[in-house]
């Protein structure tokens, strides 16, 4: 691969790089370069949106340099205020660890474990003394720090931010001094801490490190980011079926940036698909299932991958029902029976029997195939029936 080459693959998706004349001078290094990312572990469950830094972090892997995944289980405790309008609460020490433990078996799904260099930033902030702490606060200003656009506008609302806030980035840039990183990858939203460390580098001696900014995966809503509290999600340790269906939803505009951030396909075949529908009539729902099955297949494996194609097929061209459904058995009540919104809660299906109801009063919910209009009605005990909440989830429930 040329140097033009390998400068247009780091290119491809990225929202931005600093300096922009510093990429394809970097990458012109006869040596390999350190490429630093952090992830606090603050959720135990990793979701697309996160793996599209790991993307770019396996790409430049493949080019020959060494990654260094960094979790923030230090910075972790004490909460990124990026994009906040309040102090987050801390994580405890526990809380952290688990989610460190599973960040570290879902990353290797798309980096290379022999050639990731895994770090925590504990390791060197944890040695750090109280003074030491003070020294390195000495280094960025009050009004430095202001200019951040959350925390500027907090202090203009008059919302509180709290002394430790204004240390998350100094650790962060911190961090990027000890691992003596050349290249630091983030989120739109981490713009200025990433900027924090090129400071820092600057300060203590180093050449500053190039900055990578990527952008943030709007969601399968189309319209907001990728979030877990959005459920517009797909998650990485989801169930194939559940993930295939999911990105089977998305609209055929967003298919297109779902490839360009997420898909490993070289962008001269992604432009081969755009041709292939735009002039020779080539169905948008098989591509895709191609954009679904790549990255199912990154997750669960071909064969699962293939499972949760065949499965969605069945259920949704030929009105078919999943292989597999899980049997409930539901406790009836004092009135010999089971409210339907209840029934959904107690199999599973949905989180509470609110949200059964507003699914009812919506139209999504199924008893053997029949949509519920009633949200009174009953299932009787001693019967066995098929739930079904929207088009993906099913269980079959025994009422006893």
């Amino acid at each position: 691969m040329t140097m033009e080459d390998a400068a247009a693959l780091i290119r491809r998706g990225i929202e931005e790089a600093i300096p922009d004349e510093g990429l394809a001078e970097r990458l012109a290094s006869s040596a390999p370069l350190r490429i630093k990312a952090g992830f606090d572990p603050t959720a135990p469950d990793l979701h697309l949106g996160h793996t599209v830094l790991i993307n770019k972090l396996r790409q430049f892997q493949d080019l020959g340099h060494e990654i260094m995944f960094l979790i923030g289980d230090f910075t972790a405790t004490i909460g990124d205020p990026s994009g906040k309008s309040a102090t987050r609460p801390p994580l405890t020490r526990e809380e952290v660890v688990a989610n460190a433990r599973t960040y570290e078996e879902q990353i290797y799904c798309i980096l290379d474990p022999n050639k990731t260099r895994l770090v925590f930033n504990s390791e060197w902030m944890g040695k750090m003394q109280s003074a030491d702490m003070i020294q390195l606060a000495s280094r960025y200003t009050v009004a430095r720090m202001l200019e951040r656009d959350d925390f500027q506008q907090r202090y203009r609302d008059g919302s509180p931010i709290a002394i430790h806030e204004f240390l998350y980035p100094l650790i962060q840039g911190y961090d990027s001094v000890v691992l003596q990183a050349d290249v630091e990858l983030g989120g739109t939203d981490q713009r200025f801490n990433l900027l924090v460390g090129r400071e820092l580098q600057r300060q203590f001696g180093q050449v500053p490190q190039l900055v990578i900014t990527t952008p943030l995966l709007v969601g399968l809503d189309g319209v907001k980011k990728m979030s877990k509290s959005l459920n517009n999600y797909v998650g990485v340790r989801e169930p194939a079926a559940e993930a295939f269906g999911k990105l089977m939803s998305i609209s055929d505009d967003l298919m297109w940036r779902y490839f360009e951030l997420l898909s490993l396909r070289p962008w001269s075949e992604v432009e081969g698909l755009q041709r292939a529908i735009k002039e020779e009539g080539m169905n948008p729902r098989d591509v895709k299932e191609a954009l679904a099955m790549e990255l199912t297949a990154r997750f669960h494996g071909e064969r699962e991958a293939q499972r949760a194609r065949d499965e969605f097929v069945a259920r949704f061209r030929h009105g078919g029902l999943p292989e597999q459904i899980e049997e409930v058995r539901l406790t009836a009540d004092g009135a010999g029976g089971i409210g339907v919104a209840s029934a959904l809660k107690e199999a599973g299906l949905l989180g509470s029997t609110s949200e059964g109801l507003r699914m009812i009063r919506q139209g999504g919910v199924r008893v053997d195939g029949e949509r519920v209009e009633d949200p009174r009605i009953r299932l009787e005990s001693g019967q066995k029936y098929l739930l079904q909440v929207g088009k993906r989830k099913f269980a079959r429930v025994v009422v006893g």
